[in-house]
């Protein structure tokens, strides 16, 4: 008879950690398998549960659990709380204000800090700048980051910003320290600025 057995773990809700232990005994057109949670997890006592199941059950299960062991991961990298009087602001321009193609803007922040991203700091994110996008913040995936999401991960507070000729829109969006907006989205009103056309000059 020959026996094998698996060892993995994955973290429970991010507090404590479970601990699966498969062992298998392979018989004729049988194979044993048993699952066992520490005290920590059940109080009191240890559960385990025997049973007997073929090759192919076992194979699923350490897959299943594999996919598992991933998921607290994924759950906890968005929704990072915000307090509820924050406030992300542009100190200029201002809304309806006529500036030339290249102006400077200026970004405020009100009872948060400003720090780099992949610093994960208790209240504190990085700038975005949002440029003619009309599409609502998804607050369960990460600000995207192209020509018209402009991000400022070393923690800048103002950028020099060069746009054609015409209206524009600007809004502020605070990042985690993976990107994704606080909970709940801490967002500046969107701003319309007039970009002048350059002067023509005279032949």
């Amino acid at each position: 008879m020959e026996r094998w057995g698996l060892q993995f773990a994955r973290p429970a809700l991010g507090l404590l950690e479970e601990r699966f232990e498969i062992r298998a005994a392979i018989q004729p057109r049988r194979l044993r398998y048993q699952r066992s949670l520490p005290d920590a997890w059940v109080p009191g006592r240890a559960q385990s549960l025997s049973a007997g199941v073929d090759l192919m059950q076992i194979l699923r299960c350490v897959a299943l659990s594999a996919v598992l062991a991933l998921l607290p991961g994924v759950a906890f990298s968005q929704g990072k709380a915000a307090p509820k009087d924050a406030k992300v602001y542009f100190i200029t321009p201002y809304d309806g204000q006529k500036v030339r193609a290249g102006f400077l803007v200026r970004f405020g922040l009100r009872n948060m800090g400003v720090t780099h991203a992949g610093d994960d700091y208790q209240n504190a994110g990085h700038h975005h700048l949002l440029v003619d996008v009309s599409d609502p913040i998804d607050p369960k995936e990460p600000i995207p980051q192209d020509k018209s999401h402009l991000h400022f991960g070393a923690g800048q507070t103002e950028t020099f910003l060069e746009l054609p000729p015409g209206t524009h829109t600007l809004q502020l969006v605070l990042g985690d320290a993976k990107h994704y907006p606080f909970e709940p989205p801490v967002v500046s009103e969107k701003i319309t600025v007039r970009v002048r056309p350059p002067p023509q000059r005279g032949k």
